[in-house]
């Protein structure tokens, strides 16, 4: 039986190169599971991004696909983890980008490739066009989020995922600070069981 596939799918900004999907990538080939990790480089357009990693979905269709989302990534996950009914474990994610990125419309610059380019309303329609009011199986999503997040309000995603497994860390930050002691739940949730682990210094909070 084939091992699970992962699709990470990386934040705002972001790239292949960013530090969490480079551990994970580390740890799964350390695993002898390189070829069990895609990490596309996602359009700046959403709607590009979701057709992406929508084509990636049919094309490994028959087996069992996880999502690694952080912040719009886990955003873009919440959509694609209900158009498929696949799994998703959501890192600090986005839940109102449209909102948030508001205040950023102009010019950006990607941080990883330096790719520039203007933010516009259109972005905030393609991301508001994928919102998902509600979770029909909320038993799909993990989330792993932490207080300190200086670019996300935290609760915006406990609230969201109420009924969904989670972790709440103290502290920590938007880019997940000790991400790699989460990779084991990670991979215990894509065989469906959630292992939870306490992170020194990082004090989990009750949700």
């Amino acid at each position: 039986m084939a091992m699970p596939l992962f699709i990470y799918l990386h934040g705002f900004n972001s790239s292949p190169d960013s530090i969490k999907a480079r551990q994970f990538q580390a740890a799964m080939t350390a695993a002898g599971r390189a070829d069990d990790v895609l990490v596309p480089a996602l359009s700046h357009w959403p709607a590009e991004a979701i057709a992406q990693t929508e084509a990636l979905i049919r094309q490994h269709q028959g087996r069992d696909i996880t999502l690694i989302g952080s912040s719009l990534g886990g955003y873009y996950s919440l959509w694609l983890g209900e158009r498929y009914q696949v799994r998703a474990v959501l890192v600090n994610p986005a839940v109102r980008p449209y909102e948030l990125l508001a205040e950023m419309l102009g010019q950006q610059s990607n941080l990883y490739t330096g790719e520039a380019y203007t933010l516009t309303e259109q972005h905030l329609q393609q991301m508001l066009a994928i919102d998902v009011p509600s979770l029909s199986q909320p038993q799909n999503y993990l989330l792993l989020t932490q207080t300190d997040d200086e670019t996300l309000d935290y609760r915006q995603a406990v609230d969201k995922l109420t009924d969904s497994p989670m972790l709440i860390q103290q502290g920590g930050d938007h880019g997940f600070r000790q991400f790699e002691a989460m990779i084991p739940a990670i991979l215990a949730f894509s065989e469906g069981r959630v292992e939870l682990p306490e992170v020194p210094g990082l004090p989990s909070v009750d949700s």
